[in-house]
């Protein structure tokens, strides 16, 4: 059986000539935002059910959306992913994966109840933020969870900990906080907020509360944040910025909240470059391009493409940062039948 997975998704359908060239606007040019796109941990996900695939056969059952991007995940469905909401819509004795925003121990339990077969794609950023919840959990602290209700990592992270979380869904979420002990409290956050954003909540709530104690480190995501400050920089010269995501990728969302509060005269989201509207090109000399860290690079390149044929086909990268972190394959996937070592590593490229 071979190691080496095909980490390119099939492009889409091709409607190059849809934009059009308009004249008069001055010089166009494009700013290609780096790092962009792929994240280790979406990396790590979407193989971990191409593996399973290679290995077991279809179908291999997901509970939720593997990553927050539909072209993904109709991808894989193609390829016979089956994705489920609960653990109980999986039959008896299945391959089911757990996507990379993280699942609570309930969900663990139920699925080894049903006898099913389990391979946790958790983003180990993820577990790392789980780990917390637990150890401040055994200490008797109260968890304050910034994050947004309903995201499948605010519900897993808020697992681990029962009777000890918090939700806070922003700034304006902090007046109505009640602890039980404001001598014993700690933060923690989703991993793909708003960095600037995130932090004025715990200046907020520090000021409610003096004693918040923070976690080891900042729980948002190194992907996260080096995406956003990358967009911040593009923004600084942007009449639009156009960021390729999911509307339900929180990291997604956001790169078009930071870009407009950053300089940018005008952003919007994207799945597919058919998406983007000709009247956004009115007046627009430079065209800041992102992705998030769900969007795998075939898109933004289809974008790219269309954006030429309207007379922007001068790109400019603008990079901020390199990345290097790798992720192994999750452990259930690092031996083949024979018990050989699966060597394939993972990486946060910016692509």
């Amino acid at each position: 059986m071979s190691d080496t997975i095909d980490l390119a998704m099939p492009r889409v359908p091709s409607v190059r000539g849809r934009l059009k060239d308009i004249p008069g606007v001055g010089p166009k040019r494009v700013l290609l935002a780096a790092p962009r796109g792929y994240c280790a941990g979406v990396d790590r996900a979407v193989v971990a059910v191409e593996k399973a695939l290679e290995r077991y056969g279809a179908p291999v059952y997901v509970r939720k959306q593997i990553v927050h991007n539909i072209h993904v995940v109709s991808t894989l469905e193609k390829r016979g992913a089956i994705f489920v909401d609960e653990v109980d819509e999986v039959p008896e004795g299945s391959h089911v994966v757990f996507s990379a925003h993280g699942v609570a121990p309930s969900v663990v339990q139920a699925a080894s109840d049903r006898g099913l077969l389990a391979i946790d794609a958790t983003c180990p950023l993820v577990t790392k933020v789980h780990r917390e919840a637990v150890r401040f959990a055994r200490d008797d602290y109260e968890i304050l969870l910034i994050g947004h209700a309903g995201h499948e990592e605010v519900e897993g992270t808020a697992g681990e900990a029962p009777g000890h979380v918090t939700l806070v869904n922003g700034p304006d979420d902090v007046d109505r906080i009640e602890v039980r002990d404001p001598e014993r409290v700690v933060w923690l956050s989703q991993t793909t907020l708003s960095v600037d954003e995130t932090m004025e909540t715990v200046r907020l709530l520090r000021e409610r509360f003096p004693k918040l104690a923070d976690p080891p480190s900042d729980d948002i995501c190194y992907a996260t944040q080096n995406r956003q400050v990358a967009i911040k920089k593009v923004a600084q010269d942007a009449d639009l910025v156009i960021v390729v995501g999911s509307s339900n990728s929180s990291n997604s969302v956001r790169l078009v909240e930071v870009a407009l509060e950053n300089g940018a005269k005008a952003a919007h989201r994207v799945d597919y470059a058919s998406e983007v509207k000709q009247e956004w090109l009115d007046d627009v000399s430079t065209i800041g391009v992102t992705s998030g860290a769900s969007v795998p690079e075939v898109l933004v390149q289809e974008l790219l493409g269309d954006l030429a044929d309207a007379g922007y086909g001068d790109v400019e990268i603008v990079e901020t940062a390199e990345e290097d972190l790798v992720f192994s394959l999750p452990k259930e996937l690092r031996h083949d039948e024979s018990g050989a070592q699966d060597a394939r590593a993972l990486g946060g490229r910016a692509r």
